[in-house]
């Protein structure tokens, strides 16, 4: 518990010219690369005024993507949550070989280009691709369809809960889990009454992340969709053809509602991550008490 007071302590010591450098220094890249640009686009999005704004934004095109882009993050998070809590039970309540492995490739996907995930995808499951050709003979299209734009979101999003879950599900340890077991409690009780709690911050987090890089995710959706008009344009994509098209004021009303949502989403971020580290705090401390 004394290991942050010398460092506190060493950084107050620092010159004022030293701290003040630093701090503006810190503000300008702010304003320069956050605030300035997202002003930009709010800014653009009106030039034409609030009624080419609104129309921009009830488009029927827009509204599809819309619509498109919402049904893909709901069923993108549904499989994160199950997929999310499933890895981080395994890795941290058991003990088998390529444990650590597979704590280390279930964050693979993010460090490997979206536009390479999406090329990958056309690959496998393309109507030549290895699998896709099986799926094709059955008439099931997956590239250039919804199903792909799905999965291709998946895998660009996958990390994101079960990150959150394993240093959390770590810190806290199994002891109050066994006690309930020696107690009677069955695995859904346990999970429910014991298990949930203890995660529940962590989990919203981690959903958190996961919808707010479904919602904007281009590079992925780019390559696996097609861009076919009315079937497989997201918000971004919708974005990107009417800047292309040279409608400016509606691409930025349109790039607006992402700013939005991304700015919520920093909100919420940030309310959870105080609950999420107050967590592992109470968690780290019932550990060392334990111990």
């Amino acid at each position: 518990m004394s290991g942050p007071a010398p460092a506190s302590r060493s950084a107050a010591r620092d010159p004022l010219a030293v701290r003040l450098l630093l701090t503006a220094a810190a503000l300008a890249v702010v304003a320069l690369f956050l605030v300035l640009p997202l002003a930009v686009v709010f800014a653009e999005a009106f030039a034409k005024g609030a009624g080419a704004f609104w129309e921009a934004v009830r488009d029927p095109e827009t509204l599809f993507s819309v619509r498109l882009t919402l049904t893909v993050t709901a069923i993108v998070v549904a499989a994160n949550l199950a997929f999310g809590l499933a890895a981080a039970w395994a890795v941290t309540r058991f003990r088998f070989p390529g444990r650590r492995l597979l704590s280390s490739l279930i964050e693979l996907p993010l460090s490997i280009s979206p536009v390479v995930s999406g090329l990958v995808f056309i690959l496998l499951l393309g109507d030549a691709g290895i699998l896709g050709r099986h799926f094709a003979a059955h008439g099931v299209k997956i590239i250039f369809a919804l199903p792909g734009i799905i999965v291709a979101t998946l895998f660009v999003t996958l990390p994101y809960v079960a990150r959150e879950l394993i240093p959390l599900m770590e810190a806290g340890g199994s002891q109050e889990e066994e006690a309930a077991l020696t107690l009677g409690a069955r695995g859904w009780q346990i999970f429910r009454r014991v298990t949930l709690p203890n995660i529940s911050w962590g989990l919203l987090y981690g959903i958190v992340l996961a919808s707010a890089r479904a919602l904007g995710e281009f590079g992925a959706v780019s390559v696996v969709s097609g861009h076919v008009r009315g079937e497989t344009t997201t918000v971004p994509l919708q974005v990107e053809i009417l800047y292309n098209e040279y409608h400016f004021a509606a691409a930025f009303a349109v790039a607006s509602l992402l700013s939005l949502l991304a700015l919520f989403t920093v909100a919420v971020k940030k309310l959870l991550q105080r609950r999420v580290a107050a967590g592992r705090s109470g968690g780290a401390a019932a550990a060392g008490g334990v111990a």
